[in-house]
């Protein structure tokens, strides 16, 4: 017979009771922690789902495997901090003073930091020739400078000390870096059945749709206080810091990359050589590269002088029944908008006629500059903005195009950074002449066709030549 229980073990026989009643506060906080984690989920889909998207279409058609994907992101970040940048110092040296101190003030920017920047730039090419094996330290390397620049620069921003100026420069020349180590990089990463012309325009189109959804986001932070674009720009410098390592390790590979010598330097593969041969560069690969580089040199001249002159015009004149800002943001997202379409269009054109495309898209460039000229309005100020920034995209596409197949493989990147030196310093002469012109509507885009004409008349003879011998010497297949 069973023994009779005492009450404790009564009570013990009690315990599955509290076991479901611990069960049931269990499941409560399990069903509350399911809700959260519901809603995190949630919170978190809109986000991956952006990711997973931008991925696909950077990873598409080999991008991915190739590793050329990663350059397109990595270049992204790279347009996205430096449009904060851009931001914090146009609303330090432009929006923050009237008009014409605004002019002084631009002025003596452009002095400081680009006279020193045109004599160091063409020096940053063959330095980085002679680096090929730390592409990916020297990319991050010029992610981190802008990174730590960009503090310096929001401590200078607030103070209103002369360090805005030096670490502005810095910041010019850290870009700059990135820009030649890059052009050095794309060759190395493209896909089968790849154009570099292709590769270029997927990469230039990234850098392009970043700066395009940085830069509200840029403004935005501006309203929280000066330094806060530049806080932002030091966290994605940050973020490009880590992704450059993330780079294939082939980037910083040499291999192939055989010294090339021109034709008339063959003579000195053979026999003794009773001098050193001459080192190949822009002048020595024909009329073409250097007609395309004037005609660019023009759009970019063009260029800078928009962005100075409309931005003091529209700034005490803005456009019919919009305010000043308004005017400068409608100008500004068609010029992008245009830029966007330049470079979408020479990636579908590839490298087909790059003589003939810098000829036409300069020639329509100078018709639409001729015609806001002479019927000045809202309307054709703002497709002005957007036809400039299609032929900019465009002619440096072609020209880009035009030294991939006539400058000798051992000089191309220095070539790159020295025409990107030439096309930055006719950049700043246009901001140069549009900061002293008088705002006059008529006459400013009158001297803007003046500008495009000059450097679009001496160059279509030769480049129209170079296009018929270049059909000649190359029959394309029936």
């Amino acid at each position: 017979m069973a023994a009779a229980r005492t009450p404790q073990e009564t009570a013990g026989l009690g315990e599955p009771e509290g076991l479901n009643g611990g069960s049931s506060r269990g499941s409560g906080s399990g069903r509350f922690g399911g809700s959260v984690r519901a809603v995190g989920r949630a919170l978190r889909r809109p986000v991956t789902g952006m990711v997973r998207g931008i991925r696909r279409v950077t990873h598409a058609h080999g991008a991915g495997e190739s590793g050329l994907g990663k350059l397109i992101e990595l270049h992204a970040v790279n347009g996205a901090g430096d449009v904060m940048v851009t931001v914090a110092l146009a609303s330090t040296v432009f929006f923050s003073v009237p008009t014409d101190e605004a002019r002084g003030r631009v002025a003596l920017y452009l002095a400081i930091t680009m006279a020193p920047f045109t004599v160091l730039a063409p020096v940053i090419g063959p330095l980085l020739d002679r680096l090929p094996h730390g592409r990916r330290a020297a990319m991050a390397a010029a992610m981190l400078a802008r990174a730590l620049l960009a503090l310096i620069i929001a401590g200078a921003a607030a103070s209103g000390s002369l360090e805005l100026y030096p670490a502005a420069l810095g910041v010019l020349v850290a870009s700059k870096a990135y820009g030649v180590v890059r052009s050095a990089v794309v060759p190395r990463l493209l896909p089968p059945q790849f154009s570099l012309v292709k590769a270029n325009s997927r990469v230039t189109l990234g850098g392009l749709l970043a700066t395009g959804v940085a830069a509200p986001v840029g403004a935005g932070l501006h309203q929280l206080g000066p330094r806060w674009p530049l806080y932002g720009a030091f966290v994605i410098f940050v973020a490009g810091t880590f992704l450059s390592f993330s780079l294939p390790p082939k980037v910083d590979s040499a291999k192939g990359e055989d010294r090339a010598l021109l034709s008339a330097d063959e003579q000195h593969h053979h026999g003794p050589r009773r001098r050193p041969p001459r080192r190949p560069g822009l002048r020595t690969v024909g009329t073409a590269v250097t007609h395309a580089l004037a005609a660019n040199a023009a759009l970019r001249c063009l260029s800078g002088f928009l962005i100075f002159f409309l931005a003091f015009l529209l700034r005490e004149h803005p456009l019919a029944g919009q305010s000043a800002a308004v005017s400068l943001g409608m100008v500004g997202v068609a010029a992008g908008a245009g830029n966007a379409l330049g470079t979408a269009v020479g990636a579908w054109l590839r490298s087909r006629a790059p003589e003939i495309i810098v000829v036409t898209v300069v020639a329509i460039v100078l018709g639409a500059a001729i015609t806001a000229a002479v019927l000045f309005g809202a309307f054709l100020v703002t497709c002005l903005a957007a036809i400039a920034g299609f032929g900019q995209a465009l002619g440096k596409l072609s020209l880009d195009a035009l030294i991939q197949r006539d400058v000798p493989e051992a000089v191309r990147t220095s070539a790159f950074a020295r025409s990107e030196t030439l096309l930055q310093m006719a950049w700043v002469f246009g901001g140069a002449i549009g900061i002293v012109l008088p705002l006059n509507g008529v006459l400013g885009l009158s001297v803007g066709a003046a500008i495009v004409a000059a450097g679009w008349i001496p160059t279509v003879r030769g480049l129209l030549a170079s296009a018929r011998h270049n059909n000649t010497a190359h029959p394309k297949p029936t």
